[in-house]
This record gives structure tokens, sequence and C-alpha cells, in this order.
């Protein structure tokens, strides 16, 4: 029966290996039409210096990673705050944020209840059995959150969009989804139905808030068909007076300068730290802690908070180490300990 099981997870792992080996590939069909990074069959990055990892650097990477957290995650032991949700059910119009994990938070904003990229599985995987485990638990029980109104989703990776959670979601919330382009078919397919699309720089307003789709350098694809065939994105959320920027995943380029001329400044920006090494693989589409500060400033943005990092081991960095660069950088740059925010899982705090 062991022998099985592991045939069949070593099975899975193949799986999952060839899906990351293709996932960064770039499509290159010709524009549809003016806007660069829509293309006949899915979507590219528009930076010219874009150049996905070789096949021997993604072989070299996803392989043994792939093995290593199926078979021998590491352990975490980060700071958490137990977080009932009820301090946050009764809040109704200060502007908060929560940490619940990964990209995961809960933002309120006048009055308004929002996710982004919601993640309380055990695994970010489309198994149950392999692929890379949740090493901290989620920063509060999902039956605790307030009504949620609206989830944001940056793209289709399954440590960003999960299948249970959202599935969960959509039946005790029934919240709208507001995705980029190309994934409203996703989730029509799995039966939600309450889902916008969202190109970059498209603007909307819901419940009394402008919600804008955002530029990045990332890339999509949940399995070996379907690479970059869905959007991937940021998002900009503004208020009555406040205005926040979740970055999704996204490398640094020069695209953040302009999101920061045209909506900026931002409050809270919430920008990721984590899945930067090896470089050779990771270089265009994470940041590394210094760059996520480099995007802080071109969006100026007002305060940091860290995200995508102390919840799955995803890459070849240390766990621990991501905040410690980032605090490091922040002192070289003079910054004020009171803008950079390192959240501990379930913490909340006003902004």
């Amino acid at each position: 029966m062991i022998q099985i099981r592991r045939s069949a997870v070593a099975l899975c792992l193949a799986t999952l290996f060839l899906t990351c080996l293709v996932a960064c590939q770039e499509l290159s069909q010709s524009p549809k039409d003016t806007r660069s990074h829509i293309l006949k069959g899915g979507f590219r990055n528009t930076n010219p210096a874009f150049t996905p990892p070789s096949t021997w650097e993604r072989i070299k990477f996803v392989g043994p990673k792939l093995w290593a957290t199926t078979f021998h995650p590491p352990s975490a032991n980060l700071p958490f705050v137990e977080n009932d949700g009820k301090a946050l059910k009764n809040n109704r119009s200060a502007a908060t944020v929560t940490w619940i994990g990964h990209s995961t938070l809960l933002i309120q904003l006048d009055g308004v209840n929002i996710l982004t990229d919601p993640q309380w599985s055990d695994r970010a995987s489309p198994v149950h059995f392999a692929g890379p485990k949740r090493l901290m638990p989620p920063g509060m029980a999902l039956e605790d959150l307030p009504p949620i109104d609206l989830v944001l989703i940056s793209h289709d990776h399954y440590d960003h969009l999960d299948l249970e959670t959202v599935r969960r979601l959509s039946q005790i919330h029934h919240p709208l989804f507001l995705v980029p382009l190309g994934l409203k078919t996703w989730f029509a397919d799995i039966g939600i139905t309450d889902v916008e699309e969202s190109d970059w720089w498209e603007s909307r307003r819901i419940k009394g808030l402008t919600v804008t789709g955002l530029p990045a350098q990332h890339f999509s694809g949940r399995t070996l068909w379907d690479r970059n065939r869905r959007l991937w994105g940021g998002w900009a959320i503004a208020g009555n007076s406040k205005r926040i920027f979740f970055a999704g995943d996204t490398g640094y380029y020069d695209v953040f300068k302009e999101i920061g001329d045209r909506l900026g400044p931002f409050d809270l920006a919430a920008i990721p730290i984590g899945a930067y090494l090896p470089r050779a693989m990771m270089k265009m589409t994470h940041l590394t802690p210094e760059e996520a500060l480099q995007l802080f400033a071109d969006i100026k943005g007002q305060r940091f908070v860290a995200i995508h990092w102390g919840t799955f081991d995803l890459t070849e960095e240390p766990m621990e180490e991501p905040p410690k660069r980032l605090e490091s950088e922040a002192n070289r740059l003079g910054l004020d300990p009171s803008m950079v925010w390192v959240l501990k899982h379930g913490e909340t705090r006003g902004w």
C-alpha cells in the first residue's frame, strides 16, 4: 500500500514537474491589437528585457524542489497572533489590513471587506498529497471572516488561486470575484458566476471603491496545456480618502513608476518579498526584498506590508531570510521603521 501511494505521488510530481517546466515559456503569436500584452492565444510580458529561464535552469530547480516540498518540507516557527475575527466583524469604518498568510490579506476600507489571493488549503497544489505544504496555519479561520464583499485574484497559480478556498468563499459569502482577463471561464467551470474580468489599467466602481487592474511581470498556467492563456496583474483600490496597492506576483521593471505617476501615492502597498532564489530561475518574475523596496518607492508608497513569504516553501532562500533582508535594506535607505510592516500571521493593523 505504501509503495502504491509513493508511486502515485511520484506520478503526480512528474506531472507537476512538466507543468512547471513549460509554465515560464512565453507565447510568440502576433499581438491581437495595440495592447501589446494581449496575443491571439493568450498574454505576454511587455518588458523588452524579459527572458524566461532556460530549460536547464528549470530542470535543475523544479524536480528537486517538488520532491523536497512533498517529502521533506522544512519547519517554520514564525510569530502568530490568535485572531477570532470579532473586532473585524464589528468594524464598520476603520481601514485595516490583516495578514492571513502568503499573499492572502483581509483588507477593510470604507466599510467594504476585501480578500486578496485567498489560500486556506494545506498545499499549494492541484492535489492533496503532493506539492508545497503549508508551513504556518492561516492567520484566521475562514469561518471567522467578516462578510466578504470582494475577492481580488492576481493570477491563476496554485498559491494564489485555490479551488477549495474560492468554492467555500462563494458558498458562505457570495462575494464578487474580480479577476484578470481569461479567468472568468475557469470560475464558471466550477460553478461560480459572480465574476468580472479586468484588463491592465481598466477601472470599475465597486461598492463605492474604484478598483483598477495593474500591469505586472509574471506568467500563468495551472496545467500542461494552458500556459499564459490567462492574464496576471496587480490591483489598486481607491476609497474616499485612502488608496492601497496590491502587487500580486511580479518581477521588477519600470512600469511601476508609471503606476505611481498615474495612480499614486498609495497609503498602503502590499508587495511580495519571497520566492527569489535561485536568481537564474526567479529574477524575471519575483522580487528580491531590495527590489520590493524600489517598487515601493516607484509607486509612491507610504506604508509597506510584506506578503508572499513565510507560508509555503516555494524556492531556495531560507524561510526566515526575506524579512531580514527587507529590514537591512530599509535601514540602508534610511526609511522610518514605522513605514515597513512585517506582520505576524493573523495580525491586524489600522492604516
